[in-house]
């Protein structure tokens, strides 16, 4: 019977595991679940939408990117969509992505493109090109996207448009990746997914924080009000998540996460594009106005603290040949998994995502706070001018 009865320590470690292991399941149930719930509450029809589809200028900005336009463009024209407008912002014509542009153009009147000059300087360029997209465009309604997105279904724009309701100013959509094969691709695949739950999760909770530009939309009304990247022009980023940032808020911002409201992009092929883009948007992270950006900072460390906790409180258990403790320990990682996995694995489903999490799950839930870190000691240790414009 003494092996049933706990020290003041072994219910010290118990009760410190279990509370870590709470504020884990809290995060899940209300933030990471939220998609899923939108999905399902969509499916009811709880959720009400604009019958109205508004006229839309669609925003492309292209850096060199004459394969991506042939492979992706085409599906962006072909929108099943009554009046639509599409601008491509071309930065760069070495790669003959100039001349294709201009042979689309003889087959799609909605479409133009237009160029930032070689000798632009001073301002980021991907910022140059959006302002230069949004000062062109003849409707109010603004989608933004890139060059190596390819819009999921010909409904895209249909099913985006629903959400312009005369409150909306911004949609936040859903961009994730091709399927590929490889370490690298499904670490990639999941971060997204992951940090997709995350703010798409906030702005579903009423507290949008940021947006990636891949797939979004706003008005351009708000652009002039809010004097567009004037905040920020000093950083290469922040053209979406600063700008998202600032101008977001409960009552004009919506998500959409409709299968075929999606976009996705070529799988990944470098490990130094990939790091690339986490240290962009890592570096303008710190100028996020609101506490969500410490929010999940919290749920980080506490979910380090957890793994930590656990394990030791095992470790311990054992070597005290306490049996009750062992059990009752073990039992919250593998609840915690069990949640993890369902939310996770859910969501990925909604999203049409074709790979699922198990038995990765457990070495991504680890690796994504240490990749954060990583990504994090990049931005301390590199040069700061290499973040400001050229």
């Amino acid at each position: 019977m003494e092996l049933l009865v706990l020290t003041s320590l072994e219910w010290t470690l118990l009760t410190s595991t279990g509370i870590l292991f709470l504020i884990q399941l809290i995060y899940y149930i209300y933030l990471y679940n939220r998609i899923h719930r939108h999905t399902h509450a969509v499916q009811c029809e709880e959720v009400h939408f604009n019958k109205e589809q508004p006229p839309i200028s669609i925003i492309i900005y292209a850096r060199e990117e004459c394969a991506n336009l042939k492979e992706n463009l085409c599906s962006i024209l072909d929108q099943d969509y009554p009046t639509f407008e599409v601008i491509v912002i071309n930065d760069g014509n070495s790669d003959g992505s100039e001349d294709y542009l201009i042979q689309l153009e003889n087959r799609y009147q909605y479409l133009y493109h237009s160029f930032i000059p070689a000798s632009s300087r001073y301002i980021s360029r991907k910022k140059l090109a959006v302002m230069l997209g949004i000062k062109a465009a003849k409707y109010e309604w603004l989608v933004m996207t890139h060059a190596n997105c390819r819009p999921q279904s010909d409904q895209w724009l249909k099913i985006m448009a629903r959400n312009f309701t005369s409150h909306t100013q911004v949609v936040l959509g859903y961009s994730g990746y091709e399927r590929g094969h490889g370490w690298l691709h499904k670490r990639v695949c999941y971060d997204n997914l992951f940090t997709s739950m995350r703010y798409l999760g906030f702005a579903l909770a009423g507290h949008p924080y940021m947006g990636i530009g891949r797939n979004m939309a706003y008005r351009k009304d708000v652009f002039y009000k809010s004097k567009g990247f004037t905040e920020h022009l000093n950083l290469q980023r922040g053209d979406d998540d600063l700008f998202i940032n600032q101008i977001a808020n409960k009552e004009n911002t919506r998500v959409e996460t409709d299968e075929q409201a999606c976009v996705r992009m070529n799988a990944v092929q470098r490990t130094k594009d990939w790091r690339e883009e986490k240290i962009g948007y890592t570096s303008t992270a710190p100028l996020y106005r609101g506490i969500q950006r410490w929010l999940l900072g919290f749920e980080t460390t506490a979910r380090l603290l957890f793994h930590a906790s656990w394990i030791c409180t095992l470790v311990f258990g054992i070597m005290q040949q306490q049996w009750l403790m062992v059990g009752i320990v073990i039992l919250f990682p593998l609840l915690r998994y069990i949640f993890q996995a369902f939310i996770i694995n859910k969501t990925a489903k909604d999203l049409q995502e074709k790979r699922r999490y198990y038995f990765t799950l457990p070495i991504f839930d680890i690796l994504q706070p240490l990749q954060s870190l990583r990504w994090k000691l990049y931005c301390r240790f590199r040069n700061k001018n290499e973040f400001l414009r050229k």
